[in-house]
C-alpha cells in the first residue's frame, strides 16, 4: 500500500474528529451561555445604576428638606430665647425703675 490507510484507521480518525467536534461544540455552547449571563448581568447593573442615581437624588432632596426642618426648630428656639431674654431684661428694668421710684 502506497500511503493508503486501512478502513479501521479511517474509522478511528473519523471517531476522533467527531469527538473533537463534540468537545469544541460543547465549549462553544458554554461560552455562549457565559456570554448570555454576562449580558444579563450587564443589564442588571445598568438598572441598578439607574436606581442608585434616583435614590441619590431623592436623598439629596430629603437632606434639603431635613435641613429646612432643622433650621426651623433652631430658628424657633432662638426666637423663644430672645423673647425670654427680652422679658427678663424688661422685668429687671421694671423692678429697678420701681425701686428708684419712676
Amino acid at each position: 500500500m502506497d500511503g493508503a490507510i486501512t478502513r479501521a484507521e479511517h474509522e478511528e480518525f473519523c471517531r476522533r474528529i467527531d469527538e473533537e467536534n463534540r468537545r469544541q461544540n460543547r465549549r462553544i455552547e458554554l461560552l455562549e451561555e457565559g456570554e448570555q449571563r454576562i449580558a444579563t448581568l450587564t443589564a442588571s447593573v445598568e438598572r441598578l445604576a439607574t436606581s442608585m442615581e434616583s435614590m441619590l437624588k431623592e436623598q439629596e432632596r430629603q437632606g434639603k428638606r431635613l435641613e429646612t426642618l432643622e433650621s426651623r426648630d433652631g430658628e424657633m428656639w432662638r426666637k423663644v430665647v430672645g423673647h425670654v431674654v427680652t422679658f427678663t431684661v424688661g422685668a429687671v428694668l421694671a423692678f429697678l425703675f420701681a425701686q428708684v421710684g419712676m
